[in-house]
């Protein structure tokens, strides 16, 4: 069969990043008993209350085509959510029930992208971003900001990227990083979107794991709103990945728009899946604590550990399910680092160069195992990250 180029090159050069992933998925499979800190998966499951909801939903008969917008109630739900936390006018006007926040994300790269235009996104970027923006048939051009300056991308940054695109994603907290952007940075990203006449999407799927800091949404700012789609999903605060329900808000014209892309792609969420995820969202903010509480635990005794070591460096871990480490003293790239240290240890972790090229340099942690095991495994990365550093010495003075 000949594909179509448009479906070829998503990934542009063949490469989708997680090549590291699959091999120690493929080891695990084997029988190798595999520490896998690669993918945000919670190590809990979907609380029982909101699978019995689920239940009650589907027994009760809500299994058939629900509404493409999705069901009015979850519409209201979100609406109210948001308006709460950001101060933001929003009904269920602005919003548009998906499968999952990739759906989302995929669905506003077609609504502001005409065919051919250039998408921009910060470097580093959860891995899908590009490919993301080529399927939605734009041209991904990458944004770089330094491991120096917490990956927070600067005004110069901007505006040396923005000129001649026609949107800018981005993700506070940050997926691979941990950083939350501060409020400065949000203001110079909305100003440089307003001078530059570019419209924002804004991932915010993390938005209730804030170590540190204060997530705002930059929907929230002066005259942002109706040049902002924001992103949201009930995967990472609800912990139900497998459920695929998340959500995109933004002004009511690209919204009743974007209605009929879910009707030719999706065609709506089932029905009782929504209904559970009204019953989460009401269970308020104490669920969601619940549930982002394992991974605040984790980045603190992260934050002990490396603070007793000089191998690695770690980035500023304010939020999200991850820890972004410089393992440049090592002398090893990212990608050479996790392949010796699945090789030697059975641990597998992310290469930053999965993520971009600013993260080169660096891996990324998933803190998603139980506590102890965490511990036991952050200790391994710390001890062979010196054990490459006295490797090097050596080496050198061998010379």
């Amino acid at each position: 069969m000949k594909l179509s180029r448009h479906i070829t090159l998503l990934t542009d050069d063949g490469d989708d990043g997680w090549g590291l992933f699959y091999k120690a998925r493929a080891l695990k499979d084997a029988g190798h008993p595999i520490v896998e800190l690669t993918i945000g998966e919670h190590d809990i499951r979907t609380d029982p209350s909101i699978l019995s909801a689920m239940h009650r939903a589907a027994t009760g008969g809500h299994t058939g085509y629900a509404i493409v917008p999705g069901t009015d109630t979850l519409r209201d739900t979100v609406a109210a959510r948001i308006a709460q936390r950001t101060g933001q006018h929003t009904t269920r006007d602005n919003v548009l029930i998906t499968p999952g926040g990739q759906a989302a994300l995929f669905a506003a790269h077609v609504a502001v992208l005409d065919p051919g235009a250039n998408g921009a996104f910060i470097d580093p970027y959860y891995a899908t971003y590009p490919g993301t923006i080529r399927g939605a048939g734009g041209v991904a051009k990458s944004i770089i900001t330094q491991a120096e300056q917490a990956f927070q991308p600067t005004r110069a940054a901007l505006d040396a990227g923005l000129p001649g695109c026609a949107s800018l994603l981005i993700n506070s907290p940050n997926n691979p990083t941990g950083v939350v952007y501060s409020p400065a940075t949000l203001d110079t990203i909305a100003a440089a979107c307003q001078d530059h006449d570019v419209c924002l999407i804004s991932d915010e799927v993390y938005d209730t794991q804030v170590w540190s800091g204060t997530h705002i949404s930059p929907r929230s700012l002066p005259g942002m709103a109706e040049r902002t789609l924001v992103v949201g999903s009930m995967s990472k605060s609800h912990a139900m990945t497998g459920s695929r329900v998340g959500w995109l808000v933004g002004p009511a014209e690209a919204i009743a728009a974007l209605i009929d892309l879910a009707t030719v792609t999706n065609y709506g969420v089932p029905g009782y899946i929504q209904d559970a995820s009204v019953f989460a969202l009401e269970q308020g903010q104490d669920l969601e604590a619940k549930i982002a509480a394992p991974f605040r635990r984790r980045r603190d005794l992260a934050q002990s550990l490396i603070a007793r070591q000089n191998a690695v460096r770690a980035l500023p871990a304010d939020g999200a399910m991850y820890l972004m480490l410089d393992i440049r003293a090592t002398g090893l790239s990212g990608k050479a680092f996790a392949g010796a240290l699945l090789d030697a240890h059975q641990i597998a972790v992310m290469p930053g160069e999965s993520f971009g090229a600013a993260a080169a340099g660096h891996i990324r942690i998933a803190m998603t195992i139980d506590d102890t095991a965490f511990r036991t495994a952050l200790q391994t990365i710390l001890t062979f990250a010196q054990s490459q550093i006295t490797h090097k010495a050596r080496m050198h003075h061998a010379r």
